[in-house]
């Protein structure tokens, strides 16, 4: 190539590795500063667009777990009341016992029956009582629905259908057999509120684990190598420093040639 005084082809050809060498330079140090290989669309559009996904299906997972949770506690307030009135039950059917063998009319049984009268009154407070944000699943079309999931279809109901009543009143006393039957029928629903509860526990525990798996995979997509950046960042500077020297050095092959007129 001629010598030329208007041409520098070397100081155009250091200038293009320079500027390159600051592009990647820039790039390296924002991947450092943020921890992040891509933190915007222009770094590589469909991951990004797939990372913002799934960002946005972890913060709505939050609201899952929020309406586990409400509905764990509904069911744990049911079944806190529903201890209540198993104990009492158990108090319930001696005195009935006891009223099955004395005198009509007696003292022992205006006494007995005050007792039963008292028990329940306890049962059906500790029924009506058992709320928990509004609503109490014992009562009639309490049945609560639960989400589970991201998806619409993803619930899970709570509650019953029919009303839950203790099946005992004051005033006048069953036998017996009779309370051992409400017993049975009032176990029997605590049976399923126990299950319902132990659902929503798996659930709970399954969205915490979806969460975290959904933050590790995001993180496989976007997060930086910082230690094999912290690498690249010393090696960028350094050719940086080298193509400074290079384009310091074309810049003067012009000046060589006044040597020639001298």
């Amino acid at each position: 190539m001629a010598n030329s005084i208007n041409t520098n082809a070397g100081a155009l050809i250091a200038l293009q590795n320079l500027n390159a060498t600051n592009r990647d330079l820039t790039v390296t140090q924002n991947r450092v500063n943020t921890g992040f290989k891509i933190s915007t669309a222009k770094d590589n559009g469909a991951i990004f667009a797939i990372a913002t996904n799934q960002r946005a299906d972890i913060a709505s997972l939050d609201a899952v777990k929020n309406s586990v949770a409400r509905g764990q506690s509904l069911v744990d307030v049911a079944l806190a009341a529903g201890d209540t009135v198993v104990e009492a039950f158990k108090e319930l059917k001696n005195i009935a016992v006891a009223l099955e063998t004395v005198e009509t009319g007696s003292a022992a049984e205006t006494a007995y029956q005050a007792d039963y009268d008292a028990l329940v009154g306890e049962i059906d407070s500790a029924i009506e009582g058992a709320s928990f944000d509004g609503i109490n699943l014992f009562s009639a079309g309490a049945v609560t629905t639960v989400r589970t999931g991201l998806e619409s279809t993803s619930t899970y109901d709570v509650g019953f259908a029919a009303a839950v009543t203790s099946g005992v009143t004051a005033g006048t006393y069953a036998t017996a057999d009779d309370i051992q039957t409400a017993i049975e029928t009032f176990t029997g629903n605590l049976a399923t509120l126990g299950t319902q509860s132990k659902s929503l526990e798996r659930q709970n525990v399954f969205v915490g684990k979806l969460q975290d798996a959904l933050e590790v995979g995001v993180g496989n997509l976007v997060d930086a190598d910082l230690a094999k950046e912290s690498a690249r960042l010393t090696a960028l500077q350094t050719k940086q420093q080298l193509g400074v020297q290079a384009l310091s050095i074309a810049n003067q092959s012009s000046s060589i040639l006044l040597g020639l007129f001298r």
